[in-house]
């Protein structure tokens, strides 16, 4: 469910015109709620007819209760065969900490959105062009910034931040070079984009597009012209994360498993452990301290894992949540975790036990937000 480049452009417009009035402070639709608030809770409806970020504050107990409507300036999309996920990736909503910035993704008007940050508060700065077609996620590092384009064949884009702004570097844009015409889409175009935790290398997944892991080094004038690339026959690499010593943790969703790899210094990845889920869709994935948690959208499950300090991967519980869970994020004190319910468009709160064992809090029902991915929780 794609437009020609036009009429995305006409109805990105037509968007921000109609957001402007209420948006020209950057304000949203936010409610009165300002007490007991402990944190934040970032939601992305992806909505076609106008994309928004969703906030909730968050009280001591880690419950959330919604304090305002914020719209992005540009429209969500739908990638052909998705149900529960319309945009089929991971981390199409991306919280910049040391900046206190927020990108998210437009995949329908090829734009991403940078939002400042105050508390469960957000004023939009900047809508900018992706650098490709249908942007599916961002990834950051310092004052770098890398958008994954999922349709055309795959691309990434760079941009510099400069003073909260983004900054498009034309020299920074790499193809992916997947086939443009695969089907269905929502399997063959790529799931993730992300730095390695000392941001010396930017990793891709290519699902089934390739089968592939692709690690591009980073150096002071972006990324390389081509990846190292580490084939994964029939897995389906999709969303990961670093563990505490920085080897990649990586859901495959072919098989149904959680993966970890080292990363050389080469660049090159070789497989440490491998754990099969025993769930469907095993497709994203989250850490919190020694834990990991991958989200299985067939399944409606959350399935735990232990990282040992070796790599080693111990299979820690499975636990409910509700139908197509997609993308999940962790507090930042670690405390809880929450997880997106694409189905019905909501969000599954849970306490993080010390034992790595998930204790259910309730839910919220995002507006507008079935099928909808991209989750940020500071």
């Amino acid at each position: 469910m794609t437009m020609g480049k036009k009429s995305k452009a006409a109805a990105a417009v037509a968007v921000t015109v109609a957001a402007a009035a209420s948006l020209a402070l950057g304000t949203g639709a936010a409610s009165a709620y300002s007490g007991g608030a402990h944190g934040a809770v970032f939601v992305q409806t992806d909505g076609v007819n106008g994309n928004a970020v969703v906030a909730y504050s968050r009280s001591a107990d880690g419950e959330l209760r919604q304090s305002g409507v914020y719209r992005t300036g540009g429209l969500g999309g739908v990638l052909d065969g998705s149900a529960v996920d319309h945009l089929a990736s991971q981390g199409s909503l991306t919280y910049d900490r040391a900046h206190g910035l927020l990108y998210t993704v437009n995949a329908g008007s090829d734009t991403v959105t940078v939002f400042a940050v105050h508390g469960d508060r957000l004023v939009r700065r900047q809508v900018v062009p992706s650098g490709g077609d249908f942007p599916v996620g961002v990834a950051v590092h310092g004052d770098l910034v890398y958008v994954l384009n999922a349709l055309g064949g795959g691309s990434v884009q760079g941009f510099r931040n400069v003073r909260g702004s983004l900054v498009k570097v034309d020299a920074w844009h790499r193809s992916l070079g997947l086939d443009p015409a695969a089907t269905p889409q929502f399997t063959h175009t790529p799931g993730q984009v992300a730095f390695t935790p000392d941001g010396s290398a930017l990793v891709v997944t290519t699902k089934a597009g390739a089968n592939t892991i692709d690690v591009f080094p980073v150096g002071r004038s972006g990324i390389a012209a081509r990846p190292v690339v580490t084939p994964t026959p029939g897995a389906v690499p999709f969303g990961f994360t670093f563990d505490a010593r920085g080897r990649l943790v990586v859901t495959e969703a072919g098989t149904n498993s959680v993966a970890t790899f080292r990363v050389g210094a080469d660049l090159r990845l070789t497989k440490v452990s491998e754990v099969a889920t025993g769930q469907a869709a095993t497709c994203w994935i989250v850490r919190d301290g020694g834990h990991v948690y991958a989200s299985n959208a067939g399944s409606g499950t959350l399935s735990g894992l232990r990282v040992g300090a070796d790599g080693t991967l111990t299979a820690a519980g499975t636990t409910a949540t509700g139908a197509g869970t997609v993308d999940a994020d962790v507090s930042s004190d670690g405390r809880f975790l929450y997880a997106q319910t694409g189905k019905e468009g909501g969000v599954d709160e849970f306490r993080v036990n010390q034992d790595g064992s998930l204790t259910g809090l309730g839910s919220v029902v995002v507006p507008d937000a079935v099928g909808g991915e991209g989750i940020a929780a500071s």
